[in-house]
């Protein structure tokens, strides 16, 4: 089993949304990966409540059950379209892919 856990600081606003709407349209297309996808075992994507410094505004954990899956899932249209949005509006990103 793969773990996959991203998290994304995002810009205050971008093309007349703010943080906000970014967020709740990134949720809106990572979750309509899982129906596009079936590679996708888990996903599940959160808005961070501290709002520290420190802290990252969303998380996204997701499972896969082997490598494979992932890259599929990496290198899916869908996948693509969402990753190079995130790209434009993110500050920072973290990431961690992990084998159980």
């Amino acid at each position: 089993m793969i773990k996959h856990i991203v998290m994304w600081k995002f810009k205050d606003s971008h093309e007349g949304m703010d943080k906000n709407g970014l967020i709740s349209k990134i949720k809106q297309d990572l979750e309509g990966l899982k129906r596009a996808i079936p590679e996708i075992k888990v996903m599940e994507l959160g808005k961070d409540f501290n709002e520290l410094p420190v802290s990252y505004d969303v998380a996204l954990y997701s499972e896969f059950e082997s490598k494979e899956d992932l890259e599929i899932y990496q290198k899916h249209p869908e996948h693509v379209k969402v990753a190079q949005f995130i790209r434009q509006i993110r500050t920072d990103v973290a990431l961690a892919d992990y084998e159980v």
